[in-house]
């Protein structure tokens, strides 16, 4: 994370660039989950795998985080293609495996990048309620960059930024 040029960064009450680097990257690996535009799965390897990966890079077991890994695969709808790798998976598929990845140290933030900016509009409307459904079952928030309107639409909070400077 980059640090700021001015101010604070406050999270639960702490400044978080006042962490050494060490805690500000374990920090990032458990409080933040990321969706990015572009889904960015691990070619090599399955889906739940993929799922489970901030879990193994957190220091957890894979033995300990399987069945969490499969739990988030159910809950984007995708149990039965756990172990396909993400050339045998849609476009749409590859997202929610994305999705659950990012919930998986069950972080409190997830920052999401253009989500469905890469998906049709049939899979792009299904992925705006998947995550809506999300932010309310695991009360999570969700600070999401689009230029989607019908995403926008869904927020509970709209911040505007143009030209660098926060407008609304």
């Amino acid at each position: 994370m980059d640090k700021p040029t001015a101010g604070n960064v406050l999270f639960d009450g702490n400044d978080v660039f006042q962490l050494s680097d060490e805690r500000i990257a374990a920090f990032r690996s458990l409080q933040i989950g990321f969706i990015f535009q572009f889904h960015h799965l691990l070619p090599e390897f399955t889906a739940i795998e993929n799922v489970a990966m901030p879990g193994l890079i957190a220091g957890r077991k894979y033995s300990e985080i399987k069945g969490r890994a499969m739990e988030l695969l159910m809950e984007v709808g995708l149990t039965e293609r756990a172990e396909h790798r993400p050339t045998e998976l849609s476009g749409g598929e590859q997202q929610r495996v994305a999705v659950a990845r990012a919930l998986m140290n069950k972080p409190k933030v997830v920052l999401a990048d253009e989500p469905s900016g890469n998906l049709d509009s049939e899979n792009a409307e299904s992925l705006h309620r998947l995550l809506l459904d999300l932010c309310r079952n695991h009360r999570m928030t969700f600070l999401i960059a689009t230029h989607n309107d019908h995403l926008t639409g869904l927020a509970h909070r709209i911040l505007k930024i143009q030209d660098g400077i926060l407008v609304s």
